[in-house]
């Protein structure tokens, strides 16, 4: 029984890999270090947990660095190079620019108390790092823990230009949505569990402002939009305001991470078009609907999306290496 289940699985992995070349499960394991960097876990969690206690913003900043970076070029820590004289890498698109540091400095510490350990020096790939310290932060602000496969490399590229066109906008709809994930080997009910990362977090005014300011000719606030939420919007938010500010993404329980977002899209408070859509589309609103009244049912359902996007784009053997320095080409 358990062969035909390994069988039954083996060729679901291959299918799935062969329908959507992002993916690449069959790569990757759980355990992957064991003979390697056996404790690799626990050390990366301990860093990982040292710098949330120092500001909240690891999680927020740390879940939304791992999504731009699978979304790019793959899961491959691409996201984490520094631009050099000659070319401009991945983090500064113009997408990119507003990842909080604590993102990166999370990566960077986890990776420094890895290689502080004799045997798992530039044994484990910052990519990999990356993947457990997004688990990691999810758990500490409240969210569910799970098992990370492993087994990525590093990237061996990294350009602004690789960003064009490959991450969510704010005021996309449901079909763009869909398509931008589909060409990840994400489906609409992955791409909705995934979207409540924004349960946690900020976003700049900038981002938004249209929907409080100048929606359209008619009206200036979109009027998906909880009048009473704008007002507050508004209030935080003057025309003009300087573009560092920046709000609170769930209104209600902004440091936990929970199905309370999908309660606040069904009473108008989804800070973004992206976000509010998902309750005004007759095709994703009785998702919305049953992870509201059911928050076991979206831990589940957000474990097995997360686990499927640190499959997009994985690197192995000659496509990657591990860097010594999560932030530089070997």
């Amino acid at each position: 029984m358990n062969r035909f289940i390994n069988l039954v699985f083996f060729l679901s992995v291959s299918l799935s890999s062969c329908l959507f070349p992002g993916t690449a499960s069959v790569k990757l394991r759980r355990n992957y270090y064991h003979k390697t960097c056996p404790n690799v876990e626990n050390i990366v969690t301990a860093a990982v947990t040292k710098k949330f206690q120092q500001t909240f913003v690891t999680a927020p900043a740390t879940i939304r660095l791992f999504f731009h970076d699978c979304f790019a070029l793959g899961c491959d820590a691409s996201i984490m190079i520094a631009s050099s004289d000659g070319s401009k890498a991945e983090k500064d698109h113009p997408d990119n620019l507003s990842l909080a540091g604590d993102g990166f400095d999370t990566v960077i510490k986890a990776k420094e108390a890895v290689d502080a350990v004799p045997s798992c020096r530039n044994k484990v790939s910052c990519a990999d790092i990356l993947a457990m310290a997004t688990r990691d932060v999810i758990a500490l602000a409240g969210g569910p823990s799970y098992e990370v496969e492993l087994g990525r490399l590093d990237g061996l590229s990294s350009t602004a230009g690789s960003v064009d066109g490959k991450l969510p906008q704010p005021f996309f709809n449901l079909n763009q949505l869909n398509s931008l994930f589909a060409a990840n080997g994400l489906t609409q009910k992955n791409m909705i569990a995934l979207s409540a990362a924004h349960t946690i977090g900020f976003s700049h005014c900038s981002k938004f402002a249209n929907r409080i300011h100048n929606f359209s000719r008619e009206t200036a606030v979109d009027p998906a939009l909880n009048q009473g939420y704008a007002a507050q919007l508004r209030g935080m938010c003057p025309k003009n305001v300087d573009t560092r500010i920046a709000i609170d993404m769930d209104p209600k329980t902004p440091r936990k991470f929970d199905n309370v977002y999908f309660l606040n899209l069904k009473k108008g408070k989804g800070l973004f078009s992206s976000d509010q859509v998902l309750f005004h589309d007759p095709r994703s609103k009785p998702t919305v609907n049953t992870w509201a009244n059911d928050s076991h049912a979206f831990k589940r359902a957000f474990i097995a999306a997360i686990t499927k996007l640190g499959r997009v784009g994985v690197k192995t053997g000659k496509n990657g290496n591990i860097r010594r320095n999560c932030a530089a080409f070997n």
